[in-house]
């Protein structure tokens, strides 16, 4: 198959709190890309007027968390006329923000916990056990679950650290899963199973105890009505390209959007690498295929 761009930059680091993820994330990708036959320039970026190198013709976004997945990198590179991967700036804007991504899954009755947004000083209505999360971090930076009372204002506070609105959700007891999408196809069904229960950032990059399954043992059925839903939720938030859709399900079986990945991990640890890999496309063939997916 034809290439349709040559010479391509990987943006990387970033300067959120996710830089180090993202550092290994761009490594990654470039030496993909390379594999694939691509000229690959790598891009540090340090700042929000990052400049991209004469020459370039398409860009591989792989910059998490804030600016890189808010729609900061994307608005720079409509602007500078080059072709990029992944969301575009609005829908990144909205899938990055946890409580614009509530809203609108709501309006199209695709299944979210029961949630409420607080501020410092605001009574909660909720009951234990809750999730307490930053609306605008990835990498799950400032969240916790909290089961004790005792638990409650040490949580809360740390999440305080990284946003002035809190989104706190009621915890879904049950399992974890995540559905990956690339260029239009909807990838196997990985289970995430933590040694903690709790798929944080340590759990994420630092330990080698996470398992993942994939393909996840499910029934038929189930991996059809979360894939489904993951394509809807895809689709509703207007991404493209390419995303990772994160679930819980509970002992009863319900289903569980928590929220949509628009420029999921390439590091070792990573999810749709392995997801993608099920499906016989090998990490070099991934890249190949984002890349052909950019677009302005």
């Amino acid at each position: 198959m034809k290439k349709k761009f040559d010479h391509v930059a990987v943006l990387k680091g970033g300067f959120s709190s996710e830089r180090e993820v993202s550092l290994k994330s761009g490594m990654a990708v470039a030496a993909g890309l390379r594999e694939a036959g691509y000229l690959v320039t790598e891009v540090d970026v340090t700042g929000p007027d990052f400049t991209i190198p004469e020459g370039i013709e398409a860009v591989f976004i792989a910059l998490h968390g804030t600016f890189g997945e808010d729609g900061g990198a994307q608005a720079r590179l409509e602007a500078l006329g080059i072709p990029y991967v992944g969301a575009e700036a609005e829908s990144s804007r909205i899938s990055f923000d946890k409580l614009l991504t509530e809203t609108a899954l709501r309006e199209t009755d695709i299944p979210v916990p029961e949630s409420e947004t607080l501020r410092a000083g605001q009574p909660r209505s909720l009951s234990l056990p809750l999730v307490v999360k930053p609306p605008r971090q990835g990498s799950s930076v400032g969240c916790h679950i909290v089961f004790e009372e005792s638990e409650w204002d040490a949580a809360f506070a740390d999440a305080l650290q990284y946003d002035q609105e809190i989104l706190v959700q009621q915890y879904i007891p049950g399992r974890e899963f995540t559905v990956g999408i690339v260029d239009g196809t909807v990838l196997p069904v990985v289970e995430i199973v933590t040694g903690g229960g709790w798929y944080d950032y340590i759990a994420k990059y630092e330990v080698d105890t996470t398992r993942y399954v994939v393909p996840a043992e499910l029934d038929a059925e189930k991996v059809a009505e979360m894939q489904a839903m993951a394509l809807r939720t895809f689709e509703t938030l207007g991404a493209r390209g390419f995303g990772r859709v994160d679930f819980r399900m509970s002992p009863d079986g319900d289903l569980f959007v928590l929220e949509l990945n628009t420029i999921p991990g390439f590091t070792s640890h990573s999810l749709l690498p392995k997801a993608a890999g099920a499906a016989g496309i090998d990490f070099p063939s991934l890249c190949d295929r984002i890349i052909q997916t950019a677009s302005l």
